[in-house]
């Protein structure tokens, strides 16, 4: 398991009222080689640990609009 102790959560600037809520810790990349992402609403629930390789790629993802809602 992974040491997310230091992690500073940032919420995204997609998130909005409706209950699309993420929030992002990207600082732990560097030191640890993950960024975890959870939802804002329950910040004590299960959050979800990709690599940094593949966070890049789901943001490139995200940015050339692959995944449009």
């Amino acid at each position: 398991m992974t040491d997310l102790a230091g992690a500073v959560w940032r919420t995204s600037s997609r998130s909005n009222d409706q209950g699309l809520c993420v929030e992002v810790a990207d600082n732990l990349a560097r030191t640890v080689g993950v960024v975890a992402v959870r939802d804002s609403k329950n910040p004590t629930g299960p959050m979800l640990t990709v690599t940094r390789s593949r966070w890049a790629a789901f943001v490139e993802a995200t940015r050339s609009g692959r995944f449009r809602v």
